[in-house]
């Protein structure tokens, strides 16, 4: 909550660089409607993609790795009920938190929300979620001899709730105003709720999956269809770095969020240069045939029907889609599992 108690003080001057990635973030934003109108076919795939990247970098943040990933897109596409390991069940609880923000109503944020984030996250564990931490926690580094440095001293235990409910109305309300850039609020937000830890464990993966809440909350709607925690995780050491420079002194009201929040701004900016690119090579000029292939090589989720490149690729007839997949299986790149609509294909 620190980071709104003088907030016209410290958004009063936002950095030029800044400035210039906001503007980026703006124009980015103003060309989603026209891909949502004329181009929805695209927009599903990139969703699909970026929702299995997005549960399986953020889970990978922590060191939750499923390492066959064939089977982790089962778990993330609910194709796979039985759950063998732990990490298969966070993996699982980061989709259901994802997927909870990404299809019900819940705005606006509470503390409930914060707290049903937690419970979604570890609920297909044993460990109890939905639960502020009961001690006092520390944030650590650890070398590779396996000792470790105290980073931060997030707020206390006892007081874990009361921050929490103090920094969700400073939020709201600085959001309601409309004075500063919701961007660099919700940067804000983050910043302050990865300090005061709320939770034993998870906090990174409450804080990241919140991140694309709030974004497409505030009509920035990339991180629907890029996945942020793909470019966080792309770039963990300045991700880092930059919340630990913007975490000396915090309890004294002294630190300065501007490192952290160049850094939350310049990967939103990534995020919308990224969906340029990607939209306007999924609409390509190519033949029908060479944008089926090209969808199943690299876009398609491992396991697929035809009934999916039909809703990916609109205006596509079945047969054309069905002579690609003929050459693609008889050049060993899929294999398919039975026959007529209910056959599944799959990538070698």
């Amino acid at each position: 909550m620190h980071g709104f108690t003088e907030l016209d003080t410290l958004l009063g001057s936002v950095p030029a660089r800044v400035v210039t990635l906001l503007r980026t973030v703006d124009i980015g934003q103003g060309s989603e409607g026209l891909y949502r109108n004329q181009l929805p076919g695209v927009l599903a795939s990139l969703a699909r993609r970026a929702r299995v990247a997005s549960v399986t970098a953020s889970s990978e943040i922590e060191g939750i790795v499923v390492p066959d990933q064939l089977r982790a897109e089962k778990i993330i596409e609910g194709r796979t009920m039985v759950l063998r390991t732990r990490s298969e069940q966070e993996l699982a609880g980061y989709r259901d938190a994802l997927d909870y923000l990404f299809q019900s109503s819940w705005q606006p944020v509470n503390l409930g929300l914060v707290l049903h984030l937690h419970r979604l996250l570890f609920g297909r564990t044993a460990s109890p979620g939905g639960q502020f931490k009961p001690h006092d926690n520390v944030v650590v580094d650890r070398a590779a001899d396996g000792s470790t440095t105290v980073r931060f001293r997030p707020v206390p235990a006892a007081r874990t709730e009361f921050y929490m409910a103090e920094l969700i109305d400073r939020f709201q309300a600085a959001m309601a105003a409309g004075t500063h850039h919701p961007v660099l609020l919700i940067g804000l937000f983050v910043l302050d709720l990865t300090i005061v830890h709320p939770f034993e464990d998870g906090n990174g993966r409450v804080a990241r999956v919140i991140t694309n809440a709030l974004l497409a909350d505030s009509g920035y709607e990339v991180v629907r269809y890029v996945s942020l925690e793909q470019l966080i995780a792309d770039s963990a050491d300045e991700y880092y770095q930059a919340l630990l420079n913007s975490t000396r002194g915090w309890h004294e009201h002294r630190a300065d969020p501007w490192p952290w929040l160049g850094y939350f701004v310049a990967t939103l900016a990534e995020a919308y240069r990224l969906f340029g690119r990607r939209a306007a090579a999924d609409r390509s000029t190519g033949n029908k045939q060479d944008r089926v292939r090209d969808y199943v090589r690299r876009q398609a989720p491992g396991v697929f029907r035809l009934a999916d490149i039909r809703q990916a690729l609109p205006g596509i007839s079945d047969p054309t889609i069905r002579i690609v997949l003929d050459q693609l299986r008889k050049d060993d790149i899929v294999a398919v599992d039975g026959v007529g609509r209910a056959a599944t294909w799959r990538r070698l």
